[in-house]
């Protein structure tokens, strides 16, 4: 079994780039299939998903766009201390189909962040595709509309996913040696 130590950490395979690749081409032809003739906007949500949205954006043959979001935080604005506010939307999105790639949904906090933003800049749709989904820890009510992996509430690595900033260069996922 193949292990890799990541700061502090240990982590052993887990996904291998052979079978993520696999899935990613699976998961084009769905949306290809779906998304004919939608002129759809691809939105990546950086830092995370920038291997996946591109694996994914190479089989992707339907007149399209995609652009990369990320999520900046702001300390003391409110009772949590955190507003996270989607920044890099500058594409007019009114009207479009919009085809959000995560790298991973678990409770889907974040996810429900990012689809309330978006919704005031009145798109056609949102659909929502992830590599990584963990139904145990999911909390939304949110369609996950495509999904390469179902996976358990293990924490991992590797492919876009890190480990306190190191790791996500990985081609296979790893989880983490408990």
């Amino acid at each position: 079994m193949k292990t890799v130590q990541v700061l502090d950490k240990s982590f052993s395979i887990y996904l291998s780039e052979e079978k993520i690749l696999e899935q990613v081409k699976r998961v084009a032809d769905e949306i290809n299939r779906d998304l004919e003739g939608q002129d759809p906007i691809f939105m990546g949500i950086l830092n995370g998903s920038f291997m996946f949205a591109s694996d994914l954006y190479k089989d992707i043959v339907v007149d399209s766009q995609i652009t990369f979001l990320k999520l900046a935080s702001y300390e003391g604005t409110s009772s949590t201390g955190k507003i996270k506010r989607l920044i890099g939307i500058n594409e007019d999105i009114k009207d479009k189909t919009v085809v959000v790639i995560e790298d991973i949904v678990d409770t889907g906090h974040t996810l429900e962040n990012i689809i309330k933003q978006l919704n005031g800049y009145e798109p056609k749709s949102i659909k929502i595709v992830t590599l990584l989904f963990k139904p145990g820890a999911y909390q939304k009510d949110y369609p996950i509309d495509y999904t390469c992996f179902e996976i358990p509430n293990d924490f991992i690595l590797g492919y876009g996913l890190d480990y306190d900033g190191y790791g996500r260069n990985l081609r296979d996922i790893y989880k983490i040696v408990e």
